[in-house]
């Protein structure tokens, strides 16, 4: 958390009020670490969406479990991610009031609003009362089994590290010294900046500079690679990037930043011929674990060349007593990956070691307007395996509930083994794809193919509808002509 967002009375700018609720339920300002018990069988460091889970649910178990947070309960979902970036998101969709400074003090209130109203599920008190003995300072490993906090020692049988990850700043010149904008700071604003340039055109640089363009900001975003969103597939890339444009953002594409500085008010970026005169900047380019202040050689626990720890399928660090979780150990940083490590994590350290992340169904899913969604494997993926396929897609403007909504490029592609059901990967473009996407990821994990969909019965009018519409069109592949022959003969029998 900032030193911008102290959440002191007086304070005059949106949302003051909520940030000290915020603030107080997140890192109480006169809280005093408890006296540690003999021995826990848990010690968890990080307060983020892995460490709040894997803490909650040893607890639940009988569990006596230390949490330890540096900064603010909720890490970077609640404070400075997922909770203000889609309450951003979302009054940006609803606002009906043409002045621009009203637009953005109303956004920013409701922002503050929400993170202050969800905070109390990841507060102190919350958990204090759940039985888990909160710390908060910096952890640092003393030994294997030995966590020093302050002047608190704390010794574990086991120790789960959950720390996450931060922004980084690529490397250009002049870009630290220009004081640039975050995920961890942009939510701190208090005025509108009449233009931001946001430099990284993946899903958060997507989702910030529509969002800000709705609440009244001149957006110009600036991506190096050829395409916004160049891990999504380029038909969904096309859509976010036309509805970016049309929401009145300046899109930049293959465009390499040289140098930035800040004069007085303004920040100058250069990138070959183009010129860019900003208010702010906002670099959304590149994350790095947190993990230098552990002591983690101490304790033979091995990071690579990002920070980042390694870990097994179980979880397991290079010291078997020390496991990891979410931001701080895994490539894809997405809340509920972090969750889903948690709960592998306390099956692990705490019982048989027999819970494994090797075959987790992971989607992921991009909140612009329209939305993208994706779970498995994209065709590019599976052509470079070498692994055949078949392509089926369904556009939502064919469905009665997309023609009555206008649902007019939104559409789902699902990518199947040649000639049977079984779903390898798929992509939702447009409203409400997180939501939609639900089915898949449930049928990837629980091997349920294609045809499965046709025999299940869907309310109507919905774009849930798309999943018959599925199960038809592979089950129309099967009748093939011996099979046509054999019901012909049949029918014929009847007739």
């Amino acid at each position: 958390m900032s030193a911008a967002s102290d959440g002191t009375p007086g304070h005059a700018y949106p949302g003051a009020a909520h940030d000290v609720v915020w603030r107080r339920l997140v890192c109480p300002p006169n809280y005093r670490n408890p006296e540690p018990r003999r021995r826990y069988h848990l010690v968890v460091i990080g307060a983020g969406p892995a460490g709040l889970v894997a803490s909650m649910a040893a607890a639940s178990l009988g569990a006596q479990v230390a949490l330890v947070e540096r900064l603010a309960m909720g890490g970077d979902c609640l404070n400075v991610g997922c909770v203000p970036s889609k309450s951003l998101l979302e009054h940006g969709r609803r606002i009906a009031t043409e002045d621009p400074d009203q637009r953005f003090a109303a956004a920013f209130d409701w922002l503050r609003a929400v993170r202050a109203r969800s905070a109390a599920h990841d507060s102190v008190e919350r958990y204090t009362a759940a039985g888990v003995d909160v710390f908060l300072g910096a952890a640092t490993f003393v030994d294997e089994r030995t966590v020093r906090i302050g002047d608190r020692t704390l010794t574990a049988r086991r120790v789960i590290v959950a720390t996450g990850a931060r922004p980084v700043l690529p490397p250009v010149a002049g870009l630290a010294e220009s004081r640039p904008l975050t995920n961890e700071t942009v939510f701190d604003l208090r005025e509108r900046p009449r233009r931001l340039a946001i430099l990284g055109g993946g899903p958060l640089g997507c989702e910030l500079a529509q969002a800000f363009a709705r609440i009244g900001v001149a957006v110009d975003l600036i991506e190096h690679a050829e395409r916004l969103l160049p891990r999504e597939t380029p038909e969904a890339s096309r859509l976010v990037e036309a509805a970016l444009r049309r929401s009145g953002v300046a899109v930049h594409l293959g465009v390499r930043v040289d140098r930035v500085a800040r004069h007085a008010g303004t920040v100058g970026i250069e990138a070959g011929s183009l010129k860019i005169t900003a208010d702010e900047l906002l670099v959304a380019a590149g994350r790095r674990a947190n993990t230098e202040d552990l002591n983690l050689a101490a304790v033979g626990v091995e990071v690579d060349a990002h920070g980042s720890i390694v870990v097994d399928h179980r979880l397991r660090t290079t010291n078997r007593r020390i496991f990891a979780a979410g931001d701080v150990c895994s490539a894809q940083q997405f809340t509920h990956v972090a969750d889903a490590h948690a709960r592998i994590c306390v099956q692990n350290a705490l019982f048989l070691p027999t819970a494994s992340a090797a075959k987790l169904v992971i989607p992921h899913c991009t909140y612009t307007d329209p939305e993208v969604a994706q779970v498995g494997a994209t065709a590019a993926e599976l052509e470079e395996r070498g692994t055949p396929f078949d392509v089926r897609r369904v556009r939502f403007g064919d469905l009665d509930r997309g023609k009555t909504q206008g649902d007019e490029d939104a559409f789902v592609e699902v990518l199947t083994e040649r000639g049977g059901d079984r779903i390898l990967g798929a992509t939702i473009v447009g409203p409400d794809a997180g939501e939609q996407i639900a089915p898949l990821c449930i049928a990837m994990a629980d091997g349920i193919g294609l045809a499965r969909f046709a025999r299940t019965v869907l309310p109507y009018p919905t774009r849930a509808e798309y999943l018959r519409r599925l199960g038809d069109d592979y089950n129309r592949t099967r009748l093939t002509p011996g099979v046509r022959r054999v019901l012909g003969a049949w029918l014929k029998l009847l007739s």
